[in-house]
Order: C-alpha cells, then structure tokens, then sequence
C-alpha cells in the first residue's frame, strides 16, 4: 500500500483495533450522559456487494463515541492531507451526524475516555437536521501569542447537499488539505466546496492589526446631523395650517330614490325576548337590529351628507425647509490603535499533529452505516483505495437500478401528471412516425426511405444500447459474490 497513516475495511469483521469510550458526557442528565450507543460490523441491511461489511451506528437517541490510533501520527509539513470515508444513511437521517474527528496528540489522549471535549485537530463530514444540511469542516487554530485553541469554520457549501441524505445510497465523502493552505471538500469525488485556510473560514484565522479604541469617546459637541432646518426660513403669510385636509364635495348630487326617512337598520320584528332574560340584572331587553328591507333597492337610507374630497388648498402645518449643515461632521469612529491581540500566521495548514481518528456521535436516526476509512499524504493512493471500495459499491448500486421504464413508472405513480408527458412526448411521435412510414403511399419513395432508415436506425441503436447495459448488468451480478475478494486482494498497494 502506498504511504498512509490509517486504513479500515473493517474486513475482519470485527472492532479489535477500535476502543468504545466508557465516559460520560459533562453537562448532561445522567440517563442519557453515557455513551452506551451501541456499534456492530455487519453488511448493509440492502446490500450489493455480499460479504461486504461496515461499521454501523445501532442506536437511536443515544451518545456513540469510538475511535481508533492511527499507524503513526500525521504531521502537516509539505505533503497534503487527504482523509476520505464512506457513509450510507441506511433507514434515512432525521437528526444527527455522521462526521469524523482527527484526536490530537497530545500526552494525555485516552480513547478509553473519549468525549466531546476531547481535543480534535479536525472535524469532518455530513451533518443533518431537520432541513439543514450540513458538510463540515473545522479545524482548531493555535493562537500563537496565547496558546488558545479556536474552531474555524469552512463557509457553507454552495452545492445542494439534500441528495446525499436521502437517496440511502453509499457516497465518499472526501478532504483535502494542502500546504499551501488550500482545501477541497468532495462527495463520491466531485468538488462541493472548496477555499483558502487564510481568506475562506470563519473567525479568520488573523486578526485586524487595528482595532477601534475602547476607550475612546465621541466629543460632546460633535455634530453628526447631514441636514438641519433653515434657520433664516419664515413661513409665508398665505400659508393656512388651520385648512382641512378633505372637504365636502360642493358638486356632489343626493342620488334619486334616496330615502332620508328610512333608517338603514331597524330592530328585529322577529325576536323574541329570551325566556331567562332577567331585566334586574341584564337590563332593558331590546330586539337585535337588522339590515332595513326597504333600504334593499333604494340608493340608500338616513340623513344624506355629501362625500368628501381632498381639500386642493391643503398645506398642513409648515416646517422650514431642509439644508445642509454647515457643521456637519460625519458620522464618528473611534480612532483605530494597533491590536494587542494582532499575529500573522501564514501557515496555518501546520495544524496540531494528530494520531487516532474518532466518531463522536449523536443521532435520532440508527443503522447509519461507515466504511472503508483512510488517512493518507498521497492523492493517487487515496484515488486507488476510492476506486477499489466505494467504487465497487458504486457499479453495484448502479447494476442494481430499475431500467428506464421502471423508473418513469414509478415515478408516474408519485406523479400521475406525468402521464401526460409520456404520451406527448413518446408515445405520440412514435405513432406519427408509424403512419408516416407505413401510409406514406403519395409521399416521393425517396423522402419514405429516407425517414424510415433513419427511424430503423434509431430504434436498432437503443436495441443495441439496451442489450450492452443488459449484458453489464448481468455481468455486474455475476461478480457480485467475489467482489470483497477482489477488494481485499486489490488493496495491497506497492
């Protein structure tokens, strides 16, 4: 194999190199502050690839920490760091993570005693809750003035993650660290984001040279008003503050029919006063008012007033006009001082050494399922180990797949609109092409020919492409018993 620090298949089928944490997690009610989640090696529940197993994360609602030493502690110097696992939310993710951490080195690093809080160098992996998809990745910086660790963190991918977590099929999730500060996030080997450690995470890995001064303090007399009222402006003599905003409309005509003698509501002539209406306690009873029917066909019924309008000499109270203030002073700062704080680090790919790789989990969801984990300094290695693991999962899944028909089927059962594009969009040129070739009897022999050789060649090239994914899908199924062998055999790189 080629130079690596860490590779798990977890082909043996069993956890001897893995060590379960046996603490307790601080700050939590002891029912649940164990972590007593249970892990097994075992295949897929829906497994393509027979004999193949994985690390599977049992339990629901519980606290999972396992972790294991690597061969040798990775140091960051000049070559990169490329970490990749598989990870296949089997029964799909409500809440929970699936992320890995790289442990520092440290003298005091006990897996048996595995928490959160354990110091981690890295952070990375697929997280999900509710409809917040996450990839993430964190690093702890070394303040190198102070010796304080901080997290920062990868911006959020632009891609959309949500596939990865529903599709319950097995996706490589890989990272990428170079010495020249640079980084790439992929799934099953394409580029979902990527950045700079010193321009592309949060809090940024310096800090400003300057600061605002805090003890600083704005002048009292400090103007910061850009306008301010005329001081030399009077309001003109004809300017009346007292006129209304609306008037009456002096045009306006009472429409014909008006009734000004009839109300527009009347009491009830129906009601009835209730038999337990007690006048001592609840007053005069008076029937309920309704809409007045003679009003039903009138314009209208009371006393008619004119509507009114805007009032045209309206001004409202006067104000003196807006000018620029001749002391303005712009909006204050307080002066910039240099940071205490301040450092440069242009190097911060020179992370914590790191020797033992860890999850740390909570879920709500269970049987997540991990494989084929691997730490290494070389891309092409970690290409190779891609290839011969996930790779094969991948054709697997793939062979496994319903056909074109199957799938438009199924999806016309979710859809049943669909229905409609299918018979616009393929079964209706289908028969057009058949009445024009086979009742094209006025038609010139030539333009026949030409249409239905093309229409024969069309249909033997899908005939031909259906028989080679028929025969790779046979021969994918064919391989199927002996593709762990394969695995096993193809991993002892030189």
């Amino acid at each position: 194999m080629g130079e690596h620090f860490f590779a798990e298949s977890f082909d043996r089928g069993t956890l001897d190199s893995w060590v379960l944490s046996s603490a307790k997690k601080d700050d939590t009610d002891d029912e649940i502050a164990k972590y007593d989640g249970k892990w097994a090696v075992e295949e897929m529940i829906d497994s393509k690839l027979p004999g193949d197993k994985g690390l599977v994360l049992k339990s629901r609602a519980k606290h999972h920490a396992i972790s294991a030493q690597l061969l040798r502690p990775f140091i960051f110097d000049t070559k990169p760091l490329i970490i990749q696992y598989e990870v296949n939310f089997q029964t799909g993710i409500e809440c929970g993570g699936a992320y890995v951490k790289l442990l520092s080195q440290t003298p005091d690093l006990d897996l048996d005693q595995f928490v959160d809080k354990t110091p981690y160098t890295i952070m990375f992996g697929p997280d999900k809750c509710g409809e917040d998809y996450k990839l993430h990745f964190i690093f702890r910086h070394k303040n190198p003035k102070t010796g304080e660790y901080e997290e920062k963190h990868a911006k959020k991918p632009d891609a959309d993650l949500r596939t990865y977590y529903t599709d319950k099929k097995t996706h490589l999730y890989t990272l990428v660290v170079n010495p020249d500060n640079s980084f790439e996030l992929l799934v099953d080997q394409t580029v979902v984001n990527s950045g700079n450690l010193l321009s592309d995470m949060t809090p940024p890995i310096n800090p400003p040279a300057e600061i605002e001064d805090p003890d600083d303090r704005k002048p009292e007399d400090w103007d910061e008003r850009p306008k301010i009222q005329d001081p030399d402006a009077t309001k003109p003599d004809d300017w009346d503050e007292d006129a209304p905003a609306q008037i009456p409309d002096e045009d306006a005509v009472k429409p014909d029919g008006w009734l000004d003698d009839e109300p527009e509501y009347i009491s009830d002539p129906d009601a009835i006063k209730p038999d337990d209406w007690d006048e001592d306690m609840d007053g005069e009873w008076e029937a309920p008012q309704v809409p007045n029917p003679a009003c039903e066909s009138a314009p209208g019924c009371g006393a008619w007033q004119r509507p009114v309008i805007d009032n045209p000499n309206y001004k409202g109270k006067w104000k003196p006009p807006m000018i620029d203030n001749p002391n303005y002073q712009g909006i204050w700062k307080p002066r910039k001082i240099p940071n205490p704080a301040f450092f440069e680090d242009l190097h911060p790919f020179r992370m914590t050494p790191f020797n033992a790789v860890g999850l740390e989990l909570w879920s709500m969801s269970s049987d997540i399922f991990f494989d084929n984990f691997f730490i290494t300094n070389d891309r092409i290695t970690a290409d190779r180990w891609a290839n011969d693991g996930w790779g094969l999962k991948k054709a697997a899944e793939g062979a496994a797949e319903p056909g074109l028909a199957a799938q438009m089927l199924s999806a016309a059962e979710e859809r049943p609109w669909l229905w409609v594009v299918y018979v616009l969009t393929v079964a209706l040129p289908l028969v057009l092409i058949i009445v024009f070739c086979c009742t094209g009897k006025h038609r010139p022999n030539y333009w026949n020919k030409l249409i239905c050789d093309t229409t024969k060649s069309t249909i033997e090239q899908n005939m031909e492409q259906q028989t080679f994914i028929c025969h790779r899908t046979i021969y994918y199924r064919a391989m199927l018993p002996g593709f762990h062998v394969t695995a096993g055999v193809s991993r002892s790189f030189s």
